[in-house]
């Protein structure tokens, strides 16, 4: 079954309210909550604010893996904002097979101290291809933003149907390169505990790329990622157990413009 990995170092999910004003996006390969942090701050008024997003991958790449036989995927994504909590509703559709995904969650973003943001939140998996099957995940995330041009995160998301977790170590490194435009490379250390397979705990992938994004006018955001994946003993394993041959290793590109309000 294809799982859909909230959090790529789910600590670039929505924290709060003031960090989402505050730090520069991270892209990796979520496609859900994590655009939110494009969502503006209006700490003053307390306003209800809603986020519209449309997304390409040139794979659905999730955990290290290739989701799809052949092709990318498109993503759109519905999102609103009230304080420090967020609801949304993202789907994704093969550009070139026949698959269909739909995630909708919740998630309360918070500040322990200062530097120190994090959030916790649940979702529904529906899946729609050769086989129909669904799943509920809760996810946390923490990221420590007292130096903006290394900020280290770590995620955890647990998969009810699987009975597993799995944990993402980030590191992102935010450098705004004029206004409005921003660069982030970015490693990822991925760790696998029954979330995906059961034969082998322990190292999944290790993940490294280039994330940018470009403020435009009228509340318009423009992102993309370049990445990199490096298969690991867990994704090795089931490869060999599977009779699977060939390069393991993933390279994959995106893109989405999001608009706030």
């Amino acid at each position: 079954m294809i799982k859909t990995y909230q959090c790529t170092a789910l600590a670039a999910l929505l924290m709060s309210s003031a960090a989402i004003a505050d730090e520069a996006p991270n892209i990796d390969d979520s496609h859900s909550t994590k655009i939110l942090k494009t969502l503006p701050a209006d700490n003053d008024n307390q306003q209800v604010q809603a986020l519209f997003d449309l997304g390409w991958d040139s794979k659905y790449i999730s955990e290290g893996r290739n989701n799809l036989d052949k092709g990318g995927i498109y993503w759109a994504t519905a999102a609103i904002q009230k304080d420090n909590l967020n609801v949304y509703a993202t789907v994704g559709r093969g550009d070139s097979q026949h698959y269909t995904e739909w995630n909708f969650g919740i998630e309360y973003g918070f500040d322990l101290t200062e530097n120190l943001n994090g959030s916790v939140g649940y979702q529904r998996l529906e899946f729609y291809g050769d086989e129909r099957a669904h799943d509920n995940e809760l996810f946390s995330s923490l990221e420590y933003t007292a130096v903006e041009w290394l900020i280290p995160s770590v995620s955890y998301t647990y998969s009810t149907e699987a009975a597993g977790y799995f944990i993402e170590v980030s590191l992102h490194s935010n450098w705004e390169l004029a206004p409005g435009f921003t660069v982030s490379p970015y490693v990822t250390q991925g760790f696998d505990f029954q979330y995906v397979t059961e034969e082998h705990d322990g190292a999944n992938h290790f993940q490294f790329g280039v994330e940018a994004e470009y403020q435009l006018p009228n509340n318009l955001v423009l992102s993309g990622h370049i990445s990199q994946t490096i298969a690991q003993e867990d994704i090795k394993l089931e490869a060999r157990n599977n009779g699977t041959v060939g390069d393991l290793d993933e390279t994959y590109a995106g893109i989405h413009l999001s608009w706030s309000f």
